[in-house]
């Protein structure tokens, strides 16, 4: 009896083992329209001023290599591992963090306090501090991929998108909420407006981009 004990949980073991899925999900941000061949790995990206997004999924665990013909020029970018990525296409570099709470608090009254601690946190995002996978916080520079998180489920709000204040926080593992670099500068400006701050930070990082081009 203990023997056939024993097989069924190792065959179960091994049935949950051979069901596991290895899957990658791929977000692509763009400043003009996105095209993808039946492989979804060869990508077009057309010239243009507007926010453009696109979800591409990637069952197995095999690694996956984007090519990518961008007004930028030719390019190519790889997830090996499985979890969600973000591929940055636009011009301009991508910021975004981790999302305690169901809302960004981007249309939102707040306090002075914590209008100060997200004018900091966004100050130092601008200028790619304190950046790391163990902060959950991301600083994606034009034609880079950067892996967010192992979690498929969840809910990344991206460039120009509000996260609604009624939204259910509960009803995903985790939250993201990804700027463009101008959405961040104008941020900036107004909480430093509203906390009497200097954006001296912003006003640097925004130099330090205009020397570059």
């Amino acid at each position: 009896m203990q023997r056939i004990s024993c097989f069924l949980f190792l065959a179960a073991l091994l049935s949950f083992t051979a069901c596991k899925s290895h899957d990658k999900k791929i977000l692509l941000y763009a400043s003009g329209n996105i095209q993808t061949d039946n492989s979804h790995t060869n990508i077009t990206v057309a010239d243009g001023t507007t926010h453009h997004e696109q979800e591409l999924d990637f069952p197995g665990s095999e690694p996956v290599t984007l090519n990518i013909q961008s007004p930028q020029g030719k390019f190519s970018l790889n997830a090996a591992e499985d979890g969600l990525y973000i591929a940055n296409l636009k011009n301009d570099t991508v910021i975004g963090s981790f999302q305690h709470v169901g809302s960004d608090n981007g249309g939102a009254r707040m306090s002075q306090d914590a209008a100060k601690q997200k004018l900091d946190s966004l100050q130092k995002l601008l200028l790619g501090q304190n950046v790391s996978d163990a902060n959950r916080n991301y600083f994606i520079l034009p034609g880079k991929i950067a892996k967010i998180t192992t979690e498929l489920r969840a809910k990344v709000f991206g460039p120009y998108t509000t996260i609604p204040g009624a939204f259910d926080a509960g009803s995903v593992p985790e939250i993201y909420k990804f700027y463009s670099i101008k959405e961040v500068r104008e941020i900036v400006g107004n909480l430093a407006k509203m906390t009497g701050a200097q954006s001296a930070p912003a006003d640097e990082e925004k130099k330090k981009d205009e020397k570059k081009k």
